[in-house]
């Protein structure tokens, strides 16, 4: 059908042009792209800007809105910087929705655009030209996400297109951070910006203000007077400052740390005073738990602190004010950067707990962490007779890689087998759980550090979520070479375990909790790297894994091909 065109006098810049412009001058590094009718205006932009000497951002094509969403926020997490999608109109936002979740919760300045269906019927450049232009349309397109998003606009007028980006990135950098949703009518996008000017100078996001002296010093003296103090963090190194500030003081004052659903390299492994991963053991003889920017410190129907024990929160947002329900006891709330509120707590610890009074604590627990990672070198001592343990598999993953490469897991990995003591060189999925992220984060984990060797480990129904099609191709299409494991135990685990756990003697039980998580026949995953050009191999005995993954990670790192193993495994 050829498409009728109103033509544009004008001699001044597009809304697209300037807000594309504004983008690259907002720092923005990437725009991931799934097109459709919305994005003319966008595209003309890109091409008429073309050899300038503009700031702009890098226009990506992705091939599932998931996969765009997951890529921009596993480049922020490299960057520090936030980036930008854009997607179809409302069907095109429906599917970024399962990222956006994952962005939300773990504070993540994703900045989502989408087209919105064309305001003018006719007479007006970018006016309505597919019947779909008429179904697409919604009364509150924004909606579907707003819960999600710290904030969500129209560009309303074209002259407001420099405004709206700068307003939107302001909003996602400000504390706590998190993602925002902008529409774009393709009609308004079109339009002639007029007086608009591209800045990027006055709209700087608050910094966080100082934590509050007092709490500081209250929670020095619940420290300095308890005998089993006790910090769980799961995101305390979410900043390298925050890793740095962390590291300091657990050594100072020989606090133990449980890295307990730990998103970031929160401590080194091999830190004395890293405790594992499980806070159940310490907590239950803690007198004084410090939560450093952790949602869930422990599951309450499981464990929790004895009586008379203290809780002190510590983050940008210690009470997680978003979520609807949340009854850890909080005996102090701090908010407070956690570079910056522990530097603080420290200071006002120093007079009241010298080096010599914490030495016998800080021998017995660096004893008690060197036998704990004894004990779990002694599991993964030799090949697993039977079938392949994902504890096997993160072991060889282990002596497979060195300190710098990036792994970006999405469930499976046993962090007790692959200790990782770099910052930086591990990222796990949002406490949101929203599946189909971390093929995707890992590929823009790889586009923000091309010089890393990065490491998507999946389970293989998390594989499945990636839309692994789309996201081979994205690595293939872009020069994004990567190592993707998949834990293949034809199985969701989660679902068979939160069954069996629920109902241990019940009926579901006596099959193995297996319904509704049963994956078989597993298909030959590996076949799918291959059709994008990278290398695919299936493993299935333990002691052919090391080899394996020698072969692969030369593809990667030699080749720049990406690769695929398909672990077959129990668990």
């Amino acid at each position: 059908m050829r498409e009728h065109r109103v033509k544009d006098t004008s001699m001044t810049a597009s809304a697209a042009e300037i807000f594309l412009r504004q983008l690259g001058a907002c720092g923005v590094d990437y725009l991931f792209a799934n097109g459709g009718t919305d994005f003319p205006p966008i595209v003309e932009a890109f091409e008429a800007l073309e050899g300038s000497n503009h700031r702009l951002p890098r226009p990506m094509t992705v091939t599932h809105e998931n996969a765009a969403v997951a890529m921009a926020h596993g480049a922020y997490m490299i960057t520090g910087r936030p980036q930008a999608v854009m997607v179809h109109v409302n069907v095109g936002t429906a599917n970024t929705i399962n990222g956006v979740l994952n962005a939300a919760r773990d504070q993540t300045p994703v900045f989502v655009l989408a087209g919105r269906t064309p305001y003018a019927e006719k007479g007006r450049h970018g006016a309505r030209s597919r019947n779909i232009h008429w179904a697409q349309e919604m009364f509150d397109q924004a909606g579907m996400l707003r819960e999600a998003v710290k904030w969500d606009g129209e560009l309303h007028h074209p002259e407001q297109a420099a405004d709206l980006v700068s307003r939107a990135l302001q909003v996602a950098m400000a504390s706590p951070r998190g993602p925002v949703y902008a529409s774009l009518p393709r009609d308004t996008l079109a339009g002639p910006a007029g007086t608009a000017r591209v800045d990027a100078t006055r709209m700087r996001a608050p910094a966080l203000p100082p934590p509050d002296a007092a709490s500081l010093a209250e929670a020095a003296q619940w420290l300095a007077t308890a005998a089993n103090p006790l910090i769980i963090t799961s995101a305390a190194g979410r900043h390298r400052d925050g890793f740095e500030a962390l590291t300091a003081f657990a050594a100072r004052f020989a606090v133990p740390v449980i890295s307990f659903t730990p998103r970031f390299v929160n401590l080194a492994a091999d830190h004395p005073m890293h405790l594992g991963y499980e806070p159940g053991p310490l907590l239950a003889e803690a007198d004084c738990v410090l939560v450093l920017d952790t949602d869930v410190p422990w599951i309450p129907h499981l464990q929790g602190p004895p009586e008379g024990c203290r809780v002190i929160h510590l983050g940008e947002d210690p009470l997680f004010q978003r979520y609807p329900m949340r009854s850890f006891p909080v005996d102090l709330a701090i908010t407070a950067d956690v570079a910056m509120g522990l530097r603080g707590i420290a200071e006002a610890l120093e007079p009241l707990l010298s080096a010599e009074a914490v030495a016998p604590r800080h021998a017995r627990l660096a004893a008690r962490s060197a036998a704990q990672r004894a004990e779990w070198a002694a599991m993964v001592a030799a090949p697993p007779e039977g079938a392949i343990t994902p504890e096997w598999i993160s072991h060889c993953l282990n002596e497979a890689l060195d300190d710098e490469a990036i792994i970006v897991n999405e469930y499976p990995l046993r962090q007790t087998h692959c200790p990782r003591t770099r910052h930086g060189s591990f990222y796990g999925q949002s406490t949101a759980g929203g599946l189909g992220w971390g093929f995707g984060a890992a590929l823009g984990a790889k586009l923000a550090a091309p010089e890393k060797l990065v490491v998507a480990t999946l389970g293989d129904g998390a594989y499945v979520f990636n839309n692994p099609t789309a996201c081979h191709w994205v690595s293939a299409a872009h020069d994004l070479p990567l190592l993707v494991i998949v834990f293949n135990n034809a199985m969701y685990g989660a679902v068979r375990n939160s069954t069996l756990a629920m109902y241990r003697d019940g009926a579901s039980a006596r099959k193995g909790g297996t319904l509704l998580a049963d994956l078989t026949p597993a298909p030959d995953f590996e076949k799918l790297a291959e059709a994008s050009g990278g290398y695919g191999e299936k493993v299935t005995r333990g002691e052919d894994l090391p080899a394996a993954l020698r072969r692969a990670i030369e593809v990667v790192t030699k080749e720049k091909r990406q690769a695929l193993l398909n672990i077959v495994c129990s668990y």
